[in-house]
């Protein structure tokens, strides 16, 4: 006697169409539209003139297009110099913090040494503190030492982040162990290992890393709010302040527009290039302990 196993839905059946459509592909695009449509709505506010800003009535598409507000932004505002600013923040200060992440990863997970496992929760801690809490602490510390409109008094206090430590560690924990072993048999030490093997082997998971402290150098607004005065040591997103402040009329939010689309599409180029590696990165060793 055989029991009869009940049939399948077919995989192009009604049923299975519409719990892909509500499980699969309407969350996605839900969350598509809500991080589209703002930026969408941004790039054509900043191609309206006052007519289509200063309005009862919604006004999605500019008509006629204004594009002199970019241009208007830039003689504001010194965007070369902002740039160049941020531009140098960015890439000394993301750089370093993926060495110094890199460096205490590979300890933390290769090099013996007595309270390793309390040195990571000692990192991990960092990770709970609010960075609003050291604002005032930091800025006591670097005016002390005359970091006041300096590139290094603006880098300095973001360099002790545990994010980069935290991840590398998880993602150098899954690592094949024989093939170091067997690097340390031939020879190797540790500086071979670490720029030989493990770093090519774990490249996904600091590219996340380098993407996600690119980001966070370039759209930090407190801290050089805090520490720069001067407006020719200003990062774009302080210097959207002084625009703003400028152009404080509501006949001129065009422009203020339009400054920040030239703050925020080079690191929209930047996230797009890179953002294969976040997935990838992120799950890399996501799973071992």
């Amino acid at each position: 006697m055989t029991v009869a196993t009940p049939a399948r839905p077919r995989a192009l059946s009604r049923r299975n169409l519409v719990a892909t459509l509500a499980t699969g592909y309407l969350p996605i695009l839900l969350s598509v539209l809500v991080v589209i449509l703002p930026l969408g709505y941004l790039l054509l506010s900043s191609l309206k003139g006052p007519a289509d800003v200063i309005t009862q009535k919604l006004v999605v598409l500019p008509n006629p297009l204004h594009p002199e507000n970019y241009s208007d932004a830039a003689r504001v505002v010194p965007f070369p110099r902002l740039f160049l600013n941020s531009a140098i923040v960015t890439v000394v200060g993301a750089g370093i913090k993926v060495l110094l992440a890199i460096f205490t990863a590979y300890a933390l997970v290769f090099v013996r040494f007595p309270g390793r496992r309390l040195v990571f929760w000692a990192v991990l801690a960092t990770l709970m503190v609010p960075p609003q809490v050291s604002v005032v602490p930091n800025f006591t510390f670097i005016s002390s030492l005359g970091g006041q409109d300096t590139y290094w008094g603006i880098i300095l206090p973001g360099l002790g982040s545990g994010f980069g430590t935290f991840l590398l560690r998880q993602s150098f924990l899954t690592l094949p162990t024989d093939v170091l072993d067997a690097a340390e048999v031939d020879g190797a030490g540790h500086w071979r290992r670490l720029w030989h093997m493990v770093v090519p082997m774990a490249a996904p998971s600091i590219a996340t890393v380098a993407l996600v402290n690119i980001v966070f150098e370039w759209n930090d607004y407190l801290w050089p709010l805090v520490i720069v005065s001067d407006p020719h040591m200003m990062t774009l997103p302080v210097g959207l302040t002084l625009l703003q402040n400028s152009e404080s009329s509501a006949a001129s939010y065009g422009i203020v527009m339009a400054g920040t689309v030239m703050v925020l599409l080079p690191v929209l180029v930047v996230f797009a290039a890179l953002q294969r590696h976040i997935v990838t990165g992120l799950t890399h060793g996501g799973v071992k302990g």
